[in-house]
């Protein structure tokens, strides 16, 4: 197939005709299959000596399926398995020569040169709170257990772990997650706040649907005829009733308070960000092209922020277990999710790139696991779906440096297990920091001042350099 990065067909495995021609003639001189690939890997090393590493990226955006998507009834579909497996979807052709999604993702299809996709990502946690932590860190939850919730113990999420070790008063939050926070009745999903680096580091959250008629965020907007100054000499009041409030600082909550504060006061007085909110800025059409619903101007805000200088956004593609398809797993994906999530999107990939923007934002996609291969009726009166599978799943890459229009890693027959060397949540925090310049293996303190290892990952590597394993 063909890669942005590479102009050679190239197969599934990373490797293209003329290296597969080259397999059967060295096959008879006793090299074969091993030795070229460990070829291909030496020249992977020889351009990564060359200074080919990821491009440096500005921004990342998230985009999460919270939930868990079903990766066989996506982008990984197996045709010729039993129907018990391959569902009810038809794969579809995509602008890459033998790369096929779904027949619901038409406007990924087109733009396939534009993404990777990673087939072979798997960890142990099927778990949702679990899970969740361990692909927003980087990091297995300390002390993991089944639905322990968020804690102060929990490792940072990428925008506290940049903010920790690049800290910034420009009135610019490092990381923004939106528009839900991913708590459901007593259960508050871990991996969405500092953990251990202390509230100081958490990113904002905004918690209301772009698609509203009067969305806003009203800790981003003056209140009706507040002027700069007023607000300025407001300020000062303000610090001189905190100066008599010292004894109080000591509370971790206070200071979160405080903080907050600043960096509310900065944002306010620069303006930059709150224009960023201001979707009535963007035309019709470019709002009408993100799609008119939650997803679609989600990504749009997301873009947005990115361009005003947030480094980090997260984006929930629906409210906690969106695309938890225990049941009616196929209506679901066909009526409700799958159109408007394509339609968001191929718009922000769209966008990114003819802003130039791309190049120095890495978007991923992905949810905190995979789904079962056989379907099941668990769903009861909802009809079939498809249980928690954390054994394989994927993950969609593109910006960045990123190759785009190719596969990476390959999962077996059915899409139960990796059939190549898997990658792991750790691997994508390891990404996420490289591209940002950070050194994954940076040392940061825990609640008890120890030092610890921020990740213990392994960038993708074939990412960047195209050549797909």
């Amino acid at each position: 197939m063909t890669s942005s990065c590479s102009p050679s067909h190239r197969h599934t495995i990373g490797i293209n005709r003329r290296e597969l021609l080259q397999v059967g003639y060295t096959g008879l001189l006793g090299i074969g299959l091993p030795a070229l690939l460990a070829q291909q890997a030496a020249s992977a090393e020889a351009r990564r000596a060359n200074g080919e590493r990821p491009r440096k990226a500005k921004s990342v955006i998230l985009i999460f399926l919270t939930g868990a998507p079903s990766h066989i009834d996506m982008v990984d579909m197996k045709p010729d398995a039993p129907p018990e497996v391959r569902g009810e979807f038809k794969p579809i052709a995509t602008k890459v020569p033998g790369l096929q999604v779904c027949e619901y993702l038409p406007r990924l299809a087109a733009r396939a040169n534009k993404y990777a996709l990673v087939r072979s990502l798997a960890h142990r946690e099927n778990n949702h709170l679990v899970a969740t932590h361990h692909v927003l860190t980087g990091y297995p939850q300390p002390g993991a257990f089944f639905d322990k919730v968020a804690s102060r113990d929990d490792w940072p999420c990428y925008s506290s772990a940049l903010h920790y070790l690049r800290p910034r008063n420009d009135g610019i939050p490092t990381g923004v997650n939106l528009p839900t926070f991913l708590m459901e009745g007593p259960l508050t999903w871990p991996g969405q706040h500092a953990g251990f680096l202390g509230p100081k580091h958490d990113p904002w959250q905004i918690s209301r649907d772009p698609n509203a008629a009067d969305f806003r965020v009203d800790s981003l907007r003056l209140a009706p005829g507040l002027e700069i100054d007023r607000l300025r000499d407001r300020r000062a009041l303000l610090d001189q009733v905190d100066r008599q409030s010292k004894r109080f600082e000591e509370l971790a909550e206070c200071r979160r308070l405080s903080d907050q504060q600043e960096l509310a006061f900065s944002v306010l007085t620069s303006g930059k960000i709150a224009r960023a909110f201001e979707l009535d800025r963007e035309p019709v059409a470019v709002r009408d092209r993100y799609g008119r619903h939650s997803f679609g101007q989600s990504l749009l805000l997301a873009r947005r922020l990115v361009q005003a200088g947030v480094p980090i956004v997260q984006a929930n593609m629906g409210r906690v277990q969106n695309w938890d398809s225990h049941g009616a797993i196929f209506p679901t994906l066909k009526n409700r999710l799958l159109p408007p999530l394509d339609q968001g999107v191929a718009a922000l990939l769209d966008d990114l790139e003819a802003s130039g923007s791309l190049d120095e934002t890495l978007v991923m996609m992905l949810g905190e696991f995979g789904r079962k291969p056989k379907l099941s009726g668990n769903g009861g009166s909802k009809g079939i779906g498809r249980d928690h599978w954390a054994s394989c799943f994927f993950g969609l890459f593109a910006g960045a440096g990123v190759c785009g229009g190719q596969i990476i890693g390959k999962s077996d027959k059915i899409g139960a297990y990796p059939a190549t060397t898997p990658y792991t949540p750790d691997d994508v925090g390891a990404t996420v920091y490289e591209v940002l310049g950070i050194d994954p293996a940076s040392e940061v303190r825990d609640r008890q001042n120890r030092p610890v290892q921020l990740n213990r990952g392994r960038m993708i590597e074939a990412l960047f350099t195209g050549a797909a394993g």
